[in-house]
């Protein structure tokens, strides 16, 4: 019995040791556990609160037509357009601007204050008129060259810059994404995008009722020459997309050097023109060339009063706002009865 009793008392302690080193490794997992979890709270604590103090801070990221990444304080940012279209573009989406180019002037009814900085000419902005404006962002213009050339100056002096590309709806579209958040004003991209996208959606429902597909010549004139375009013009483009068959398509050469001959062969239901420059001296110079000769006037688009000079505010400068308008135009013409029920 004298030596069962210490035993018993060893085995007490050996278990009573590894109860006690048990709890410590439970207590330290649970430790380890609340401080893991205190952790991720406190990061998504830091986390909220940088958001938070961003919003506060009224700074917005965008993003331009080239993928860049652009931080813009939203308090009434300094804003220089070098593009008419952009410049319009931009008070659509609620902005205000120091700085525009000439065209923004000339070509489109904007309200600018009379005294607004001129920073050049569309091809060729100012880049020192524009440091001079201090802005807060430039907009530009990613597919005409002169502004390309300026960008290395007006970012190595430390000005943010914003390049676009607009061809399509789409492509508007997406730039007053990026306007409006930066202006915050979501009720002007409704007003200005959305309904706009809707009414383009209305004409080529309506287009697409049509059993039939009009073939079109369009025409770009200039004061020296003319030439057909495809859907890589603004009119063009909205052809396609109505279910016309553009005649060019089928005779590439007429790109580069239009043939009467193929466009008699082809007689065209419908012949569009739209203008480049001057367009009074871009008319008559492709009067000329149908005066001189008098095959033109056998066409049929010609002897039936379907050859229409397309509206510049429509079909030359980026319609913004007016997208829809653009549809609807040439809806009305290509489809009257479908058009008019609508």
């Amino acid at each position: 019995m004298k030596r069962i009793l210490p035993f018993f008392c060893a085995l007490a302690l050996l278990l009573t040791g590894c109860t006690a080193v048990s709890t410590t490794e439970s207590a330290s997992q649970t430790i380890s556990q609340v401080d893991s979890s205190s952790q991720e709270s406190a990061l998504e604590s830091d986390l909220s609160s940088a958001s938070s103090q961003l919003e506060s801070a009224g700074e917005v990221s965008i993003t331009d037509s080239n993928g860049s990444q652009i931080a813009l304080n939203t308090h009434s940012p300094r804003v220089v357009a070098a593009y008419g279209s952009f410049a319009e573009a931009w008070l659509l989406a609620g902005g205000e601007l120091v700085g525009v180019t000439q065209d923004a002037l000339e070509q489109r009814d904007l309200g600018l204050p009379e005294d607004i900085a001129v920073v050049g000419t569309v091809k060729e902005p100012n880049a020192e008129e524009i440091l001079a404006l201090e802005p807060d962002l430039v907009i530009l213009a990613s597919d005409i060259a002169g502004q390309a050339d300026i960008q290395d100056v007006l970012e190595n002096a430390g000005l943010t810059c914003a390049y676009f590309q607009v061809d399509t709806f789409e492509d508007y579209g997406f730039m007053m994404e990026q306007f409006t958040a930066v202006t915050g004003r979501e009720d002007l991209y409704e007003e200005n995008v959305t309904q706009v996208g809707q009414q383009i959606q209305d004409a080529r429902a309506a287009a697409a009722l049509s059993s039939t597909r009009p073939s079109v010549l369009l025409i770009r004139a200039f004061s020296s020459g003319i030439k057909a375009k495809t859907d890589d013009e603004l009119a063009g483009a909205i052809l396609k997309d109505l279910g016309a068959h553009n005649i060019a398509d089928d005779h590439p050469s007429m790109l580069e050097d239009l043939s009467l001959e193929e466009v008699i062969a082809a007689d065209p239901e419908y012949i569009f023109v739209t203008t480049m420059g001057d367009e009074q001296k871009a008319l008559d110079y492709l009067n000329g060339l149908i005066e001189q000769n008098p095959a033109w006037s056998e066409l049929s688009a010609v002897k039936e009063g379907r050859y229409i000079v397309l509206p510049k505010d429509l079909f030359h400068y980026k319609p913004n706002n007016r997208w829809g308008e653009s549809y609807q135009y040439l809806g009305e013409i290509l489809y009257p009865e479908l058009f008019h029920e609508e």
